[in-house]
């Protein structure tokens, strides 16, 4: 109550109890007035209290309770008021971040020093994806990857599939030690989506195209497959990460280390929800192109249909189908020459916990060691027995000799056979290790070749 009410209400019980007391001089009435004068008195008091106490922002033991509960109400409105500003200024920011190692060992028939051999790598990936700004309905996104590895893994004697061990991340030099970590800015593009059709109601979309552009990893936007993608949680052998003839075999092109500058424009249409299909093409930067070394010309391009089909009782799967070109591949022999070919990769749940995949890989032009590829696999949930956040997969590959392909002191006939095997198991929400075990029977081809061995144990953290 201010200070002028209380005035107010004051005199005009004044002047009523002396109008009272003129007319009966009651002595009980004038009692009544006094203790109700003295009670305003101590109501103007603290009233002046609680204001001198609101002035100021600070909280004091001599404030009045209903101050403080008042000063207290405030700063807590004030700090959600900031939480919701930081939670909108961050709204639309990812981050994910992980670390693995892996442990693998080898007989002395298995590696290219001709002695068993043990060997110790890691590998850690931070990935950040922001908000790019809003041009109408057209949004875009800002994605950046960083890598920092140490350790070469095993050397194996000579085989189709590029290496045992894909996550192997090391510094690729000349003047490179042993004692050398090493970082770099993998992958960072820029990416527009625009709703279709241009100029309609958004929420009602069912179509979109993409434009991105930047340094990319081109398997993320091609030859994809939900069961054999992720040599952090899956399988290890390069042969089964990505389809061969492009990755062991080396007609994606990229650098050294996967990446490359490219573009990549593509199309999606959901009318059919929850069935969709897709189609894309990507031009990246190929041999001194992927690194920046040298001329963007003769770049790898390769185009992509897929389609999100529903089977088995409304089950996913991922069927996709592409052909690509390199203008500046290399042949067996070195020699820098034109490849083209085709594949196939696809995914298919089955079961609520069982995941088929496949790969094929056709080499249509150029002289490359092996031209035919196919890879076959499955994952296992762990929900079977009782661990539903294990898994187990499976897979076999057969990589087969190009004719006249004696770039290994022989003539190979036949096909180099992959298997590999792991057990995933989450220890929590955070660590997982995996057991792995592989054999590659027949290595390049080679019927005369000991069959290679490699086991190891893949340890992940990450979140």
């Amino acid at each position: 109550m201010g200070r002028n009410a209380l005035l107010g209400l004051a005199l005009a019980l004044a002047g009523y109890a002396q109008a009272a007391a003129a007319a009966g001089d009651d002595a009980g009435l004038r009692e009544q007035l006094r203790k109700l004068n003295e009670r305003l008195e101590r109501l103007e008091k603290r009233n002046q209290e609680l204001e001198q106490a609101l002035q100021s922002d600070r909280l004091s033991e001599k404030d009045p309770e209903i101050a403080t509960r008042l000063k207290a109400v405030e700063f807590q409105t004030l700090s959600m008021q900031k939480q919701a500003r930081q939670i909108e200024a961050l709204e639309g920011i990812s981050v994910s971040a992980s670390l693995t190692g892996v442990l693998q060992s080898a007989s002395a028939a298995s590696t290219a020093s001709g002695t068993r051999e043990s060997r110790t790598n890691y590998r850690g990936d931070i990935a950040v994806a922001l908000p790019g700004g809003e041009m109408g309905d057209t949004e875009a996104r800002i994605f950046t990857h960083f890598r920092i590895g140490q350790g070469n893994g095993i050397a194996l004697r000579p085989t189709y599939t590029s290496t045992p061990n894909t996550t192997a991340f090391h510094v690729q030099s000349t003047n490179a030690v042993p004692d050398d970590s090493f970082g770099i800015l993998a992958q960072a593009w820029y990416q527009l989506t625009v709703p279709l059709p241009v100029g309609g109601y958004k929420p009602q979309s069912r179509e979109s195209m993409r434009l991105t552009f930047g340094k990319i990893d081109p398997f993320v936007f091609f030859d994809q497959n939900a069961a054999a993608d992720d040599e952090s949680t899956r399988f290890l052998n390069n042969a089964f990460v990505h389809n061969p003839l492009l990755d062991s075999g080396g007609d994606v092109g990229a650098d050294q280390y996967g990446f490359a500058p490219g573009l990549v424009a593509g199309y999606r249409n959901e009318r059919s929800r929850p069935e969709s299909w897709g189609a894309s093409v990507g031009v990246f930067g190929s041999g001194p192109g992927a690194n920046f070394s040298g001329s963007p010309s003769r770049p790898f391009v390769i185009g992509q249909v897929e389609r999100l089909q529903r089977l088995f009782g409304g089950l996913p799967g991922n069927y996709r189908l592409y052909v690509w070109t390199n203008g500046r591949a290399l042949d067996f022999d070195g020699a820098q020459a034109r490849h083209s070919g085709w594949g196939a990769s696809a995914d298919q749940r089955v079961g609520d916990a069982v995941t088929l995949f496949g790969r094929y890989g056709h080499q249509a032009a150029g002289k490359a060691r092996f031209d035919r590829a196919l890879t076959a696999g499955a994952e296992l949930g762990g929900s079977y027995w009782g661990r539903a956040a294990d898994a187990v997969g499976v897979a076999a590959g057969f990589l087969r000799a190009a004719n006249g392909n004696a770039d290994f002191g022989f003539v190979p006939a036949g096909s180099e056979r992959i298997g590999e095997l792991y057990y995933r198991f989450r220890v929590n929400s955070r660590f997982e290790l995996s057991p792995d075990l592989q054999l590659i029977r027949r290595p390049g081809g080679n019927a005369a070749a000991p069959n290679v061995t490699v086991v190891g144990l893949r340890a992940k953290v990450g979140f």
